[in-house]
C-alpha cells in the first residue's frame, strides 16, 4: 500500500534523527531542505496545481506559454534572455485571493495574470492584452508558470529558474530540435529528476522545422536519453507553437493533472523518494555482524583475563581448601593451617557485607600490558564485527561510545562485589569438625588412663582392673583410635575439601563472568546496541520512505 504524503515525511524525518551526527552533513542538509519544502506546499493551496515551463534559451518555451494560455503574456523575442522573471497565469481564480497569492508569495512569482476557466484567451477584465481566443480549454486551478531560461547567461536568472523547478508540482520541459541532446539539460537538470517519471513532460518544440521522419528520430532518441535520465516513463510530445501542432495535446494533459489533483503528491512524493534512497545508500548494507556471536565470548575472555579472574578463582580455591581444613583438620596441628594468610583476604576479597563491598576495591595486581592490549584488541574487534559493513561514520561513532577508560576500575568493582564463597561453613564441615573433637577427646581419655595405670605402677601401687576391647586394652583402643580416626578424618576432609574447593572456584567463575559481562554490556554492548539499533532505524525509515 503507498505511503501518504505525510507518512512518508514522517518516515523520512525519523530516519534523520536516527542518523544525526551520522549521515553526511551534505545529504542531511539536502533532505532537511525537501522536508521544509514539502512540509511547506503542504501547508498552501491544495486546489491549485503548479505546472511550470521550463527551458533553455531559444527553446520557444515563451511562445509555447502564449500558445497554451492563447493569450500573449509572455515576452517573445530575438533579443536573448527574453523571459528575465517567471509569469505566472492563475486559472479561474483572482491570483490575488488568499489561496493563490499565498502559493505564488511562496513562489516568489510577483508577475501574475488571470484567466476565466473555460475557452482559452478570455482574459479577466482584459488585464491580459487584449488577443485573441483560440478556443481550447484550460482546467480551473491550473497555476501556469513561464520560467526564465535556465541556461540563461544572467546568473540571477538561472537562480530564479532553478528555485522554481524544486517547487513546481508539474514540470513541462520545453527542448529544440538543435538542443534537445544538450549535456547540461540533462546531467544538471534532468538526470537529478530520477524517479519523477508521472511529474515531468518533455515536450519537442519547433518541429515544423522537421520533415516527419526526422521528428520520429528525435523523439526516440530524446526517449532513449531520457531513459539514460532515469525518467523512461516520463511522457515525450511534439509540438509547435508557430503552427499549433501539438498544443492542444499538451493543454489535454496539463488540464488532466489538474483536474486529478495527484500532481503535487507525486512530486514531492518523488523527492522524498529520492532523496531517502540517498539516505538508504548513506546507510550502507545491513551490517552481518551479530552482538552474540563468537567474538562476544572473545571479549568476555579478554576483560576477564583484565580483570585478574583466573588470579581470583586460584584464590578462591586455595581458600575454600583452606577453610575446609580449618575445619575439619585434626585439632592438635589444625591452627597451623590459621598461620597461612587466606588468599582472598590478601586479594581484599574476603565475605564481607553488601555495603562494604559497594565502596571497596581489590589488592588484585593491575593488568599488564598484554591483557590491556588484549582487552582493547577484543572491543575493537566486537564493535567491528556487530557494525560489520557499516559505514565508517557509524563505525567511529560506535568507537567514541565506547568509554575504554572506565573499564579497569568497572571490572575491579565489580569482582570486589561478587560472592566468592559462602560466609557459613559447609555443614559436613561442622559434622567433621564434631567428629575431630569427639575423637581427640577419646585421645586424651585413653592417654591419661594410660599415664594414670603407668604412674600406679610406679609408686608399686596394685593395678587396676583395666578392660579389655577387643585384641587391646581400653585406654589404648582409646588412645590409638582417637588418632588414627583423627588423622582419618583429616585425611578424607582434606580430600573432600579439595574437590569441594573445585566446584567453588568453578560457581565462582561463572559468577565473575557474569560480574563481568554486565560491566561489558553496559559499558560495550548497550552503546553499541544502540548504534547498531539507530543505524537498523535509520535504514528501516528510509527504507519506508523510499517504498512506492
Amino acid at each position: 500500500m503507498s505511503l501518504t504524503l505525510d507518512e512518508r515525511l514522517a518516515a523520512l524525518d525519523g530516519a534523520l534523527r536516527a542518523g544525526d551526527g551520522r549521515l553526511p552533513v551534505p545529504l542531511v542538509t539536502e533532505a532537511r531542505t525537501v522536508l521544509g519544502r514539502v512540509r511547506e506546499r503542504a501547508g498552501l493551496s491544495a486546489e491549485h496545481t503548479v505546472v511550470a515551463l521550463a527551458g533553455a534559451t531559444g527553446s520557444g518555451k515563451s511562445s509555447l506559454f502564449n500558445a497554451l494560455v492563447g493569450v500573449d503574456l509572455a515576452g517573445t523575442g530575438v533579443q536573448r534572455p527574453t523571459t528575465s522573471h517567471p509569469l505566472a497565469v492563475v486559472v479561474g481564480d483572482d491570483p490575488e485571493a488568499d489561496g493563490p497569492a499565498r502559493l505564488l508569495d511562496w513562489l516568489e512569482v510577483g508577475r501574475r495574470h488571470a484567466l476565466h476557466a473555460g475557452p482559452v484567451g478570455a482574459p479577466a477584465g482584459q488585464a491580459a492584452g487584449g488577443a485573441a481566443a483560440r478556443g481550447a480549454r484550460l482546467a480551473d486551478g491550473l497555476v501556469l508558470l513561464d520560467l526564465p531560461d535556465h541556461d540563461s547567461v544572467v546568473v540571477e536568472h538561472r537562480v530564479r529558474a532553478e528555485r522554481l523547478v524544486a517547487r513546481a508540482d508539474l514540470l513541462v520541459w520545453v527542448v529544440d530540435p538543435q538542443k534537445y541532446a544538450d549535456a547540461a539539460l540533462h546531467e544538471r537538470y534532468l538526470r537529478p529528476l530520477a524517479g519523477h517519471d508521472d511529474v515531468v513532460v518533455l515536450v519537442l518544440n519547433q518541429v515544423d522545422r522537421l520533415s516527419a521522419s526526422d521528428i520520429d528520430d528525435v523523439l526516440r532518441d530524446l526517449r532513449r536519453l531520457a531513459g539514460l535520465d532515469g525518467i523512461e516513463r516520463a511522457r515525450v510530445l511534439a509540438a509547435s507553437a508557430r503552427t499549433g501542432a501539438g498544443v492542444d495535446d499538451l493543454r489535454g494533459l496539463v488540464a488532466q493533472a489538474v483536474d486529478r489533483r495527484e500532481a503535487t503528491n507525486q512530486r514531492f512524493g518523488a523527492d522524498l523518494r529520492a532523496v531517502a534512497r540517498d539516505v538508504v545508500d548513506a546507510c550502507g548494507p545491513a551490517p552481518h555482524g551479530r552482538r552474540r556471536d563468537v567474538t562476544t565470548d572473545r571479549l568476555l575472555d579478554a576483560l576477564e583475563d583484565a580483570a585478574g579472574v583466573p588470579t581470583v578463582v586460584a584464590a578462591v580455591r586455595r581458600s575454600a581448601v583452606r577453610r575446609a581444613g580449618a575445619h575439619t583438620g585434626w585439632p592438635p596441628v589444625r591452627w597451623l593451617a590459621r598461620l597461612r594468610p587466606d588468599p582472598l583476604r590478601r586479594l581484599h576479597l574476603a565475605p564481607r557485607s553488601a555495603a562494604e563491598a559497594d565502596v571497596t576495591h581489590t589488592s588484585l595486581p593491575p593488568a599488564g600490558p598484554a591483557q590491556r592490549a588484549g582487552a582493547a584488541t577484543a572491543v575493537r574487534d566486537h564493535a567491528d564485527a556487530a557494525l560489520a559493513g557499516a559505514p565508517d561514520t557509524w563505525v567511529l561513532a560506535a568507537r567514541a561510545r565506547l568509554d575504554t577508560a572506565a573499564l579497569p576500575d568497572a571490572l575491579d568493582h565489580a569482582v570486589a562485589r561478587t560472592p566468592l564463597l559462602p560466609g557459613r561453613p559447609v555443614w559436613w564441615w561442622r559434622a567433621a569438625g564434631a567428629l575431630q573433637w569427639v575423637l581427640l577427646a577419646a585421645a586424651v581419655v585413653g592417654a591419661l588412663w594410660l599415664g594414670g595405670i603407668a604412674l600406679l605402677a610406679y609408686l608399686q601401687l596394685p593395678d587396676p582392673v583395666t578392660p579389655v576391647w577387643g585384641p587391646a586394652p581400653a585406654p589404648t583402643v582409646l588412645l590409638v583410635g582417637g588418632v588414627l580416626g583423627g588423622l582419618l578424618v583429616a585425611a578424607v576432609g582434606a580430600l573432600a575439601g579439595r574437590l569441594g574447593a573445585r566446584a567453588r572456584a568453578r560457581a565462582a567463575r561463572r559468577r565473575l563472568r557474569t560480574a563481568v559481562a554486565e560491566v561489558a554490556q553496559r559499558l560495550v554492548l548497550a552503546p553499541l546496541a544502540g548504534e547498531t539499533d539507530a543505524l537498523g532505524a535509520c535504514r528501516a525509515q528510509a527504507a519506508r520512505a523510499a517504498g512506492r
